[in-house]
């Protein structure tokens, strides 16, 4: 037997239960993994909730972690038992203290970085990962908006966009989260509580506004990324932490500057065992360099996890945050 959390219902953090639970022995291309930490991400709450879809329920939930290979399926090449390795792509069932994954979705993890490293910074990096170096091919000198910069994904790309010579714009909540971004490389940062956004973007570019804006908060800051984004760029769409955009009609993106916009995920980009891979490295060669820190400054034990996403969803979050079997 084995602990996880699950949830039989969609609802609020009471909803999770942690329960005892028999894990199943790996298939043939399976992986089991006897997590030493767990990530805590926004996309928890939306499976749990009831805007994204389990498979089925009751459910497991979460879709990050890192630990050490403990058993292997019949058809499983790339790695054996006692082998370090992470994940952040699922499948659900990451709040465990075992946990079976396909091999394509695990990566080996090189020795310099620990586990909880590892664990709060996978998916967040790998998302990092593929909006600056895939999704928009972003030049030195150029500038750039990203919304909540302080939080686990907009804290790393800050530290990247400075490793790139990129000037990052984060819009934040509070003195303290601009002092956080600009700690971790933001070149301005706008606090949303009591400034103007799209007015803001437009003073700090001399009125040429941003080439393309980075939005992980979804249908709060909708229109004020329609308004910051230079004619015929790009708005990333990568998340809903407000709830989803819906409702759009086409025809503000003429209105707006013959806009673009996208909303990718990593599952697409991150698409083979290759890819996710090469993904991780570049990731893991960012931390090994010292380039990027990933700031742990939540850690929560792993029975404690509504308690750690009712924190998470009232943004009283920094960095990242992890859970520990």
């Amino acid at each position: 037997m084995a602990k996880r959390i699950q949830f039989r219902a969609h609802g609020g953090p009471e909803v999770l239960e942690y329960v005892d639970y028999e894990p199943a022995a790996p298939g043939p291309n399976q992986v089991r993994v006897a997590n030493k930490a767990i990530g805590l991400n926004f996309i928890d709450t939306y499976y749990r909730s009831g805007l994204y879809a389990p498979p089925a329920l009751p459910s497991g939930l979460g879709a990050e972690g890192a630990g050490i290979v403990d058993a292997v399926g019949s058809d499983v090449t790339r790695f054996k038992v006692g082998d370090r390795v992470a994940y952040g792509s699922g499948p659900l069932g990451a709040y465990s203290e075992l946990h079976v994954l396909p091999e394509a979705n695990l990566v080996k993890l090189p020795d310099e970085i620990s586990f909880d490293t590892a664990a709060g910074v996978m998916l967040k990096g790998l998302t990092v990962q593929y909006l600056l170096r895939q999704t928009y091919d972003l030049k030195a000198g150029e500038t750039i908006l990203f919304h909540a910069a302080a939080g686990g994904v907009g804290s790393l790309a800050c530290q990247w966009a400075k490793a790139l010579g990129v000037k990052l714009i984060g819009t934040v909540s509070s003195k303290e989260k601009a002092d956080l971004a600009k700690a971790n490389g933001a070149w301005a940062t706008i606090d949303y509580s009591h400034e103007n956004v799209a007015q803001r973007v437009l003073e700090l570019t001399d009125g040429k506004k941003v080439p393309v804006v980075y939005d992980g908060v979804g249908k709060d800051t909708w229109l004020t990324s329609l308004d910051s984004v230079a004619p015929r760029g790009l708005v990333v769409s990568f998340g809903n932490a407000s709830g989803a955009v819906d409702g759009v009609n086409l025809g503000i993106l003429a209105a707006k500057g013959s806009l673009y916009v996208t909303r990718p995920t990593l599952a697409t980009y991150a698409n083979n065992a290759e890819n996710l891979q090469r993904m991780a490295d570049e990731l893991f060669e960012m931390i090994i360099s010292g380039k990027i820190k990933v700031d742990i400054s939540q850690r929560y034990s792993l029975a404690d996890a509504a308690k750690a996403q009712t924190e998470l969803s009232a943004r009283r979050t920094t960095g990242s945050t992890i859970l520990l079997p």
